[in-house]
């Protein structure tokens, strides 16, 4: 029954880390004791402050429809987010409201790529960037980068990958997965490459901007030669603990926001309307109101590093933000354990999820062979055991 699919859906891939965490689900319904350390979610509570606003929202009997592109009082509430936090100025036709960051990012390929069109994806990238992009009929171009750059793309590295053909620039920044972040006078170094190229779009994922370690967040679109041709991307899922929410939004050129707005109209319409209540409290507050979650991600990421450290074959650099290490496991390949020989990432990874019940996700899926990922939103008693079970598995 193959043949009644489309070429599309037969070509896509599924999602490494959502594979990884439904093989996780399926052994724990077998009775084995899985550590998750794969999936890209907090392990916190939304704070009862959202909640509150989220119960207040069904008792005022907000349950129609809402705008395509998001409710005014959210727009304007992200209007100003922007504005405190990233010293971004953009007014409502600007702003569009998904379910999600990933369908604003989709919204934005669909939007702006035409077949045969290459965007430039930094490697490790965000596991659904690649795929994205080919839905779209874009080609991605990937640029290597090594854990001794601290994953960084360079000035020359992205002048050496434009060619007529490149439409776009895509990347994170704090990065899920490696966890690194780029500072101003990096970003400006790659804004000008990118001023030689006026007609190349720039796509800002910053969903973990407020899981930093270093202080500092830039955005690219601060600079003013690249405003008018960067897409900033957020939401409330990561930072917030609101992953199931489905909230992200896009500050972007008014021509791109307005295209976003009509094919998210044909598409899905608006997002829940509930959820958007909810993001209007928690982009009003206060980044202090979160900022216990990032203290403990900053503590969990200190003792991961340390336990890791005593791993053999685990090479490791320190994270500047999100909640992964993305460790350089070359070192073990063509190696045996327990009868088991690991030739490459995709291997060492079931093997530990195997063998020590730790689940993590293989760089293969991120553009990186040479690793692995793992995620610290785990409890530090989760995380000590999982450490200590694979480095028994690999002893």
């Amino acid at each position: 029954m193959q043949n009644q699919l489309s070429d599309r859906i037969n070509k896509l891939e599924t999602s490494a880390t959502l594979a990884m965490a439904a093989k996780t689900r399926e052994l724990k319904a077998e009775g084995k004791n899985i550590i998750g350390l794969s999936l890209g979610e907090p392990d916190f509570n939304t704070p009862d402050f959202i909640k509150e606003a989220a119960i207040q929202a069904i008792n005022d009997n907000y349950n129609s429809y809402t705008p395509v592109d998001g409710y005014d009082e959210l727009k304007q509430a992200i209007i100003n987010k922007f504005k405190r936090d990233n010293r971004l100025t953009y007014d409502k036709s600007q702003i569009v409201v998904s379910t999600g960051a990933k369908q604003c990012l989709a919204n934005v390929a669909m939007v702006c790529i035409n077949p045969g069109d290459e965007v430039i994806l930094p490697c490790p990238y965000w596991v659904s960037y690649n795929d994205i992009v080919k839905i779209a009929e874009g080609v991605p171009v990937e640029v290597p980068t090594t854990i001794e750059t601290d994953f960084k793309m360079t000035p020359e590295q992205l002048e050496a990958a434009i060619t007529p053909k490149t439409k776009m620039l895509w990347f994170s920044s704090p990065c899920n997965p490696s966890g690194m972040l780029y500072n101003k006078e990096e970003l400006r170094a790659l804004a000008d490459v990118l001023k030689k190229h006026p007609d190349i779009i720039v796509v800002s994922d910053e969903i973990y901007e407020h899981i930093n370690f270093v202080g500092g967040h830039v955005s690219i679109a601060e600079f003013e030669d690249m405003y008018d041709r960067t897409v900033t991307v957020n939401g409330v899922s990561k930072a917030f603990a609101m992953t199931g929410w489905r909230i992200g939004y896009i500050g972007a050129p008014p021509h791109i926001a307005r295209a976003c707005n009509k094919i998210q109209g044909q598409f899905t319409s608006g997002a829940n309307c509930i959820a958007q209540r909810a993001t209007i409290a928690a982009l009003e507050a206060p980044v202090s109101k979160i900022s216990f979650m990032i203290d403990t991600f900053k503590e969990r990421r200190k003792l991961i590093l340390d336990l890791l450290s005593e791993v053999p074959g685990f090479k490791c650099n320190a994270p500047q933000g999100a909640f992964y290490v993305f460790p350089d496991v070359s070192e073990l390949f063509g190696k045996s354990f327990r009868g088991k020989t690991i030739k490459n990432a995709t291997d060492l990874s079931m093997y530990l999820l195997e063998e020590a019940e730790v689940a993590t996700v293989t760089g293969e899926a991120f553009g990186d062979a040479n690793c692995i990922r793992l995620s610290y939103a785990a409890s530090e008693k989760e995380i000590t055991k999982a450490i200590q079970q694979i480095k028994a598995a690999l002893s």
